[in-house]
């Protein structure tokens, strides 16, 4: 993450830059201090006490100042360099202080910032109160070893005290400021990293949104833009996220027309929600506008796929389109019932002819496929959710013929089992699969065969891909394109006794255990439908 780097080497980088402001502050007061000693402006430093001991500490104390300046700035060794210098620091404005009395009041004020630095650059309150203590101690023992060897020292000791108490007090402010600094930016870079965390985050989203989504500013320059309204806009357009040359790519040249209906939602016209087509290839989408900001002209532009919007409607109308048919089903059941029953009782009169008895054998024939697509619609009105289990699809397969052929008679027709020496196992809701087959091979048993010969429907279990599946297929004239086309649609069917609910009814059940069913063309002759169903490692629905 780009943000999310950048803001930790911010971090890392801070303690660096405060060790490079102490360091550059030392290497000033050695260069005053150098400049004085070695210029004609050394008289106002006043007279030397001891003039060796002050050049020699100057040269010192410069070249120490150099090498901190330039090797110690490692915030790995923060403390023991931050320790080491402010020694030096002292011991340095000690000598200076005994070989040049009349510096003392300038060099000790001088000493209060390196002593403060020390204090906010250390972390832990014990090197603090060493620094503390050191300075402390350093500035009476100069006094004591000025006082004892020197007989005209008139140095009060109230100045030494007023200055001790000043680095002792100073080093407990700048220690206290310095935690909370450190505090503070503690949490600022924690919550610069959520930001940024949450920025690459919401980046992510933005660029994965299916939906197009478009920044245009009040130029109608695209000054961003996702991968979806990238694609849709076609090839050459991926400038559009503005790096091209800094400003973005015209809207009027990506997309005329999606510019002019910019222009009119701007100028307060009536919105055209037509679908359009950005480029070609690319599907129709169904833009919306919206500003930025209440008072900006930034404006952001939304496409919307027109097909996925016309699925999800289409959605909508076939559940309202279902609970009017369960609906009307249930309505139709009850008066079909009482025809059904009327045409058994006229057909057992003696008075009916044999013309009109063949009328009351339609009726009767209509009546039961009537009854037959309301026993379907409420069927499939009221199926249940999915309850998954494993099963081993060969035993399955077995058993199912087993059950076929003894509550239904095939007669001269076949119906096998093809399985091979591997379980197959498959996650699946044992009622649906039996009701899915069910439906399959009772259309192979009778549209799947030759005119005159006899069906032969083989069931074949086998895995591929580390997928399960379930073929059934027959022996018969095949179904053609035009009508495979067809075949999972509501209501199609090409028999006069069928009610063309049995395929859709069973791809629904397959969907709802997010299994598929799919016609398979045969190229030998014959027909084919593959379920493919969930391997036993699958995620059980919720």
């Amino acid at each position: 993450m780009r943000h999310a780097q950048a803001i930790m080497a911010h971090i890392e980088s801070a303690p660096k830059r405060e060790l490079y402001s102490f360091a550059l502050f030392r290497l000033l007061e050695a260069g005053v201090l150098a400049a004085l000693l070695f210029s004609p402006l050394i008289s106002v430093l006043g007279q030397a006490h001891n003039p060796e001991l002050a050049t020699w500490v100057t040269i010192a104390y410069m070249v120490l100042a150099l090498v901190l300046f330039f090797f110690g700035r490692n915030v790995r060794w923060l403390m023991p360099i931050v320790f080491v210098s402010i020694c030096i620091d002292v011991a340095a404005a000690m000598l200076i202080t005994h070989a040049l009395p009349s510096a003392t009041a300038g060099v000790a004020m001088m000493l209060l910032f390196n002593v403060s630095a020390a204090a906010l650059l250390m972390p832990s309150w014990r090197w603090v109160a060493a620094v503390a203590a050191l300075s402390t101690g350093a500035l009476f023992g100069e006094f004591f070893w000025s006082t004892f060897t020197e007989t005209d020292y008139s140095r009060p000791i109230a100045e030494v005290m007023m200055f001790a108490i000043g680095y002792l007090s100073l080093s407990y402010l700048a220690f206290q400021i310095g935690r909370r600094a450190r505090s503070s930016e503690a949490l600022a870079d924690k919550r610069g990293v959520e930001v940024a965390n949450l920025f690459e985050v919401n980046e992510l989203i933005i660029r994965r949104m299916r939906t197009g989504v478009l920044v245009v500013d009040a130029d109608n320059r695209i000054k961003l833009a996702n991968e979806a309204a990238n694609l849709l806009l076609g090839d050459g357009t991926e400038a559009g996220d503005g790096k091209n040359d800094g400003q973005g790519i015209s809207l009027n040249d990506a997309a005329p027309e999606l510019a002019r209906r910019l222009q009119r939602w701007r100028s307060g016209w009536q919105t055209d929600e037509t679908p359009m087509q950005l480029s070609p290839d690319q599907p129709e989408v169904q833009p919306r506008f919206a500003r930025l900001l209440a008072d900006s002209d930034t404006s952001l532009i939304f496409l919307d796929d027109a097909t996925v919007v016309s699925r999800r409607a289409e959605s909508l109308t076939l559940a309202a389109l279902g609970r009017f048919s369960a609906s009307l089903a249930h309505e139709i059941r009850n008066p079909l019932a009482a025809i059904n029953y009327a045409v058994q009782l006229l057909e057992e009169s003696p008075s009916i002819v044999d013309g009109d008895r063949r009328l009351l054998q339609i009726i009767h024939q209509q009546c039961q496929r009537t009854n037959g697509i309301v026993e379907s619609v409420l069927g499939l009105a009221r199926r249940e959710r999915a309850t998954p289990e494993h099963v081993e699809l060969g035993t399955f397969a077995r058993r199912f013929v087993e059950e076929y052929r003894q509550s239904l008679s095939i007669e001269t027709d076949t119906l096998e089992v093809i399985t091979g020496a591997k379980s197959v196992p498959a996650l699946i809701d044992t009622r649906h699969l039996q009701q899915v087959m069910t439906v399959l091979v009772h259309n192979a048993l009778n549209y799947g065969r030759l005119p005159g010969e006899p069906a032969r429907i083989r069931i074949r279990v086998f895995q591929s891909d580390h997928r399960p599946m379930i073929d059934v297929m027959d022996r018969g004239p095949g179904i053609p394109e035009v009508v495979a086309a067809q075949l999972f649609r509501p209501f199609f069917t090409t028999s006069e006794h069928g009610t063309g609910l049995g395929l859709y009814i069973a791809r629904e059940l397959c969907r709802a255990n997010q299994a598929t069913l799919e016609y398979v063309a045969v190229p030998g002759g014959g027909s084919c439908f593959r379920v493919t169903l969930p391997g036993p490692h699958a995620l059980l629905p919720a």
